[in-house]
C-alpha cells in the first residue's frame, strides 16, 4: 500500500508491538523480564520479537554464556520509535489518564526538566496541527488499495 501509515501499523499495530518497544526502550531487555512485566503469553511475546529482529528493529545479544542467555536491543531503526510512542504517550496522558495523571513523566536530560513530546516543523521550529499543515503528493504517492480515494484528493494539492 502506497501510504507510510499502512506500512509502519503493518509492523507496529497491534498493542503488543508497541508495549514490547516501550519496555524494550525503557531498559526491560530480557524474555523473562518482558514476560513477566507486560503479562504476554511465550508464544506470542516470541513471535513478535522475532519478527522486531526480522524487520532490523530490534537485535537479539547475548549477555551470558552459560547458561546461554540473551536480551534485545533497539537499532537505529527502532529507538526512531521513540517519537511515535511519546506521541502515543502525550494523547493517552491527554484524553485517557483520568485524574490520578499520567502514569509516567518523561525527562529531558539535557535541561533537567519534565516535558511532553511537541511536533514541530523541522525548519521554523513552530507546532505542527492538522490546522497549519497538509498532506502534499510525494515521489512513492501512488494510487491503490488503502489509497484510492485519498491519493486522488492528495495529487489534487501538487502545487503548480
Amino acid at each position: 500500500m502506497a501510504c507510510s501509515i499502512a506500512r509502519a501499523t503493518d509492523l507496529f499495530g497491534d498493542a503488543w508491538t508497541a508495549l514490547i518497544m516501550r519496555d524494550v526502550l525503557a531498559g526491560v531487555t530480557r524474555f523473562d523480564d518482558l514476560v513477566h512485566d507486560l503479562g504476554i503469553s511465550r508464544k506470542v511475546l516470541a513471535a513478535r520479537l522475532a519478527r522486531l529482529v526480522e524487520e532490523d528493529v530490534l537485535v537479539r545479544e547475548r549477555y551470558r554464556e552459560r547458561p546461554a542467555r540473551e536480551h534485545y536491543r533497539a537499532t537505529e531503526k527502532g529507538k526512531d520509535l521513540f517519537p511515535v510512542l511519546l506521541a502515543l504517550m502525550n494523547w493517552g496522558d491527554r484524553w485517557c489518564a483520568g485524574q490520578a495523571g499520567p502514569p509516567a513523566t518523561v525527562r529531558h536530560l539535557d535541561c533537567g526538566r519534565d516535558t511532553t513530546a511537541v511536533p514541530a516543523c523541522a525548519h521554523c521550529g513552530e507546532p505542527l496541527t492538522i490546522d497549519n499543515t497538509t498532506q502534499l503528493p510525494g515521489p512513492g504517492g501512488r494510487i491503490g488499495p488503502g489509497t484510492r480515494v485519498l491519493g486522488p484528493l492528495i495529487a489534487a494539492r501538487r502545487p503548480g
